[in-house]
């Protein structure tokens, strides 16, 4: 297996990005360092990649934003739109440009990624999207180049620059929203727990019932399948069991106006017969019939922080790595009723 800066800067006990900086003689590490440096390249037999350094430690003024492997689904998301919206106001305003990097799979993105660093292209990548064991960020990481995450780090966290909600805590507060409302009986409807926004909005909505001595009902706590065909049949069962829920805590607009619709299908009325709670604020929490009491997580404002730490880290690679966690609030809308309401409606 070929040796990687990773393995050169465990063995340095110093991180990925020194051991890069040190292969450009960055005046940023002190010599003793360098030397420790080199002394564990030597040992590996590990042979940097001297013109891609040398491409990399020239200025391009440009930042690669990184979006999840999809084919359709991820430009439907309004907050992808606005995180980018973020990062290209902040980046206009400092003179940098923007390249978006996006394909079918983890591979299309990491062929295209290897051409760029290969060729200098950009000083650093917003990756846009956290999940476990994610290839793209283990080869950035491994590589040495310069990355801040939007979502949480699930590795070599006090190396990683990221910026994030604090996810648990807004599940806690939308489940908290509908329990003192009156309701008892709350689903939550989630995507794949391998996205840590989603992992972790579940945690908090399991939080929420535990401090108020509410059951975890197993068939409440959803993990909805990829397709959306098979969404439909999970969220259809959900709604014709004999034991159906009063309120449903959503981890997303897009998902909860498919809820919406099942419910009219099913000739349920919104709010009297379902409260429903979801996440990001976006333009269709506003245009549903009833409009949808969702969580604001400022997605703009993430793109904002983003561009600024990584800006910063461009302009002095010696900066610890930073991690900035960005403010939600719930957005109070007619998809919420009181329970003893809906029992008298």
């Amino acid at each position: 297996m070929a040796v990687t800066i990773k393995d050169v800067a465990q063995l340095a006990g110093v991180s990925p990005s020194t051991v890069s900086r040190t292969c450009k003689n960055n005046p940023s590490i002190s010599e003793e360092t360098k030397e420790r440096v080199r002394r564990a390249m030597t040992e590996l037999g590990y042979e940097p990649n001297f013109q891609a350094s040398n491409l990399a430690s020239q200025n391009s003024r440009a930042i690669g934003i990184i979006l999840p492997p999809s084919q359709r689904e991820t430009f439907e998301n309004a907050f992808f739109l606005e995180a980018i919206r973020g990062i290209s106001s902040f980046c206009n305003e400092k003179q940098y440009i923007n390249t978006v990097i996006t394909g079918n799979t983890d591979e299309e993105i990491l062929s295209v990624i290897k051409s760029m660093t290969r060729s200098g292209q950009v000083d650093g990548f917003i990756v846009l999207y956290s999940k476990v064991d994610n290839p793209v960020i283990n080869y950035l990481y491994n590589e040495g180049y310069l990355y801040v995450l939007i979502g949480k780090a699930t590795q070599n966290t006090n190396q990683t620059i990221y910026v994030d909600n604090d996810n648990l805590l807004a599940g806690l507060d939308a489940t908290e929203y509908l329990i003192k409302l009156g309701h008892k009986k709350i689903a939550y409807l989630g995507g794949d727990n391998s996205a840590m926004f989603s992992a972790d909005r579940r945690s908090g909505y399991q939080l929420a019932l535990a401090k108020y001595e509410l059951p975890l009902i197993p068939e409440y706590n959803i993990e909805l399948p990829y397709k959306a065909k098979e969404q439909i049949v999970v969220m259809t069962k959900l709604l014709e069991s004999v034991d159906r829920p009063t309120a449903v805590v959503v981890c997303d607009d897009i998902l909860a106006l498919t809820l919406e619709r099942i419910c009219r299908e099913l000739n349920l009325s919104l709010p009297k017969d379902l409260s429903i709670v979801s996440f990001n604020n976006s333009l269709v929490a506003r245009l549903t019939t009833p409009k949808l009491c969702s969580v604001d997580i400022n997605s703009f404002q993430l793109g904002i922080e983003a561009a600024s730490q990584m800006i910063n880290h461009i302009v002095d690679p010696n900066l610890m790595a930073t991690k900035i966690i960005v403010p939600h609030y719930l957005v109070e809308r007619e998809s919420c009723i009181p329970i003893d309401t809906t029992e008298d409606i």
